[in-house]
């Protein structure tokens, strides 16, 4: 895949490309997909080159936008990117998959910043200001069938997102876990992660979790969703 990632934009990291596996084995012919945070839009992409129908990327930073679609045309294929605030931008659209890589570092304040390279990964002192809005919104997006794939450090409490996603009907479970050592930005915060009871003083690392969500045609009719 080629992909320019320009001054300003989140470039992909491991959890970036954990993620990307799984898209692609999710996504089934014809999919509608929706990316939601997506940076340089390389979920979007990956999306769309496994075959999926429609693809939307959504980010709030002018300048990723711009990434997202330079890179789908990069690589042959069609992304609709727009600018705006999560989900909101797509008005009642419904989707086959929901990927996100939203930021989830914890911070000092839950004042999320509101430009700066900082605005890729601060989300608020829980790590989960991002979070806590995808896994609410998400569920009521999806077709029968459909499912929401996110991937987050267990720094920003793995259990909170699976019980909001569960509490609005989706079966979700962890479904791949991937240690290694802290990353740069935890490492500097570790003491701070600490004292709030974020980080264990005895890891000597964290886990990326790549967490799926999926709505069962069946609960879906219940619901009143498809």
């Amino acid at each position: 895949m080629r992909l320019a990632v320009p001054p300003g934009v989140f470039r992909p990291r491991s959890d970036s490309w954990l993620l990307a596996r799984w898209v692609r084995a999710e996504v089934r012919p014809g999919a509608a997909v929706a990316d939601v945070c997506t940076g340089s839009g390389l979920l979007a992409v990956t999306a769309a080159v496994a075959g999926a129908g429609t693809v939307a990327a959504v980010d709030v930073s002018r300048r990723a936008v711009v990434a997202a679609r330079v890179n789908a045309r990069l690589n042959g294929v069609r992304v609709r990117a727009l600018r705006g605030d999560l989900l909101e931008p797509l008005d009642a659209e419904s989707f086959d998959l929901v990927v996100s890589n939203p930021p989830y570092v914890p911070a000092s304040t839950d004042e999320l910043p509101a430009a700066g390279p900082a605005r890729a990964w601060d989300a608020g002192r829980d790590g989960r200001a991002l979070l806590d809005r995808i896994c609410s919104q998400a569920p009521a997006r999806l077709r029968p069938g459909g499912a929401v794939l996110l991937v987050h450090s267990n720094v920003a409490d793995a259990d909170r997102t699976l019980s909001l996603l569960r509490d609005r009907g989706l079966t979700a479970d962890v479904v791949e876990r991937a240690p290694g050592p802290l990353g740069p930005l935890l490492r500097e915060r570790r003491a701070a992660l600490e004292r709030r009871g974020l980080l264990n003083p005895a890891a000597a690392g964290e886990e990326l979790l790549v967490i799926r969500g999926w709505l069962p045609a069946a609960a879906s009719r219940r619901a009143g969703l498809g």
